[in-house]
């Protein structure tokens, strides 16, 4: 899936969408905010900010959106603090 049919999710969801880039959306709630952009082939990364106690939130609605996907959960020093596969 590409960027805009993702990024057209998250809205239908009530998310915030808008164009970051000639590819590249953002997309936000009130507890998370995220770029999408393109990354090799089908893939497209998601990187940004959230709630860290959402993180189970996100991975819920990407799993909706029948995507497979590894969620990773970072602190602000850089240390990986949850990681979810789906």
């Amino acid at each position: 899936m590409g960027t805009a049919p993702m990024a057209e999710r998250f809205e239908r969801q009530g998310w915030s969408l808008r164009s970051s880039s000639w590819y590249g959306y953002e997309v936000g709630t009130t507890w998370c905010e995220v770029e999408l952009e393109p990354a090799d082939g089908p893939d497209v990364l998601l990187n940004g900010v959230m709630d860290p106690s959402r993180f189970t939130d996100l991975a819920a609605l990407l799993s909706r959106f029948g995507l497979s996907y590894t969620l990773e959960l970072y602190d602000e020093e850089g240390s990986l603090l949850r990681e979810t596969r789906g």
